[in-house]
């Protein structure tokens, strides 16, 4: 019994024994160790290509100077103060040329050619009636007809066909040179010779002239305050402008690229800004300067009467407390014939006109509209638009304009 006992205890002995070492063992034993990532690809780079010359030409050995041969400023020279130089990337761009526009005096005359290419049309259309052997009621008619389509107005019409019908019935035999002095002499009459066409730039005060240009959007207003500081210019004034239409984006944009053309300075304020404050400011600038004229283009919106004339008004009386305007010129477009006289009561009643800029005038066989709006307002026409170039502003001639309705 005994050895039995003492066997079943070695057994478990060794049993324990061995399972010692089998877990010692195990301790014992080391993880192999995680395994390193892949090394990259080995990247062969191309050759590099030759840059241009490189094979067409082997360098060349050029002399070389030594630290000695090489001069080194003096004392005095490495004192002076550095020179700057001008990057010419980052200079200011030139000023730009100054324009000398061509002398206003006889302008006209030297556009009669482009004046008359619209005009003549009514000239020789009366003169070719008036030359008929028969002058009857019919004729009469077609020489009405032929002064109505050209916009010379319904009474001024009237006037003309009678004073016609008289001098001719006197002059009795009518040669072709004879009925074309008495045209003439008629249109003159009815243009008017007897108007002061000046227009008036200068102050009986101590102070520039001030001259308030109004008028639609879209007749050249803003076009033709430029090609008129142009024309003053050209006559030896000093001119600085005032941009007041701040309700169109572009108006002080191109006013200015005008003024700088002739070295007129532009008065401008923020877009949708006070008109009568920068009005204003452009007198003030001008009184400062010692300018001959200031220039005032204003806003052309004609979305009703009273809005308009609030708007003027202010401008004016603004503008007066530096001194009276001198001159208010209407901007009428040529082309719009009838519906110009509409605009133009509408000017009249807000401010007092007292002179007319026909613009576009090249463009209409309608030359007539001279003769109606000066009757419709009762003030002359001073100016004349005749083309898009900087200098087809003129002075308005009665008799220029005549003769190139009547042609040569």
């Amino acid at each position: 019994m005994e050895i039995v006992i003492l066997a079943v205890v070695i057994a478990l002995v060794a049993i324990g024994a061995i399972s010692g070492l089998v877990v010692g063992s195990r301790r014992k034993k080391k993880l192999p160790p995680p395994e390193a990532p892949p090394a990259p690809p080995t990247i062969t780079a191309p050759p590099a290509e030759p840059h241009v010359g490189e094979e067409a030409e082997t360098p060349r050995e050029e002399p070389r100077r030594t630290i000695e041969e090489v001069g080194l400023p003096t004392a005095e020279e490495a004192l002076e103060a550095p020179a700057a130089v001008e990057d010419p990337l980052v200079a200011a761009p030139p000023a730009p040329e100054i324009e000398v526009p061509e002398p206003t005096a006889g302008r006209l005359v030297r556009l009669r050619a482009r004046l008359a290419r619209s005009q003549n049309s009514l000239g020789k259309g009366l003169l070719t009636l008036l030359s008929r052997e028969h002058l009857d009621e019919d004729t009469w008619e077609e020489i009405e007809d032929t002064l109505l389509t050209a916009d010379v107005g319904v009474t001024p019409t009237q006037e003309l066909v009678e004073r016609l019908r008289e001098r001719v019935r006197v002059l009795g035999t009518r040669t072709p040179q004879e009925l074309r002095t008495l045209l003439r002499e008629e249109l003159l009459t009815l243009v008017g010779t007897d108007l002061d066409r000046t227009v008036h730039t200068e102050s009986d005060l101590d102070t520039p002239g001030i001259v308030m240009v109004v008028g639609v959007n879209g007749t050249g207003k803003t076009t033709t305050t430029g090609k008129l500081a142009r024309v003053l210019v050209a006559d030896g004034k000093s001119v600085v402008l005032g941009a007041a239409d701040t309700f169109r984006a572009a108006a002080a944009d191109q006013l200015q690229t005008w003024g700088e053309r002739v070295g007129a300075r532009t008065v401008r304020g923020p877009e949708a800004g006070d008109p009568a404050s920068v009005a204003y400011d452009a007198v003030k600038e001008g009184i400062a300067e010692g300018a001959d004229v200031v220039l005032i283009d204003t806003a052309g919106r004609l979305h009703t009467k009273t809005g308009l004339m609030d708007e003027l008004g202010k401008v004016k009386r603004v503008v007066e407390k530096h001194g009276p305007l001198d001159e208010i010129l209407l901007v009428l477009d040529a082309t719009t014939g009838q519906n110009g006289l509409v605009q133009a009561r509408v000017f009249a009643e807000v401010v007092d006109i007292t002179g007319i800029v026909l613009t576009k005038l090249d463009g209409t066989a309608k030359g007539g509209i001279v003769v109606a709006v000066q009757r419709e307002l009762g003030v002359p026409v001073k100016l004349v638009g005749l083309g898009e170039g900087p200098d087809d502003l003129a002075p308005f001639e009665p008799e220029a304009f005549v003769d190139a309705l009547i042609g040569d």
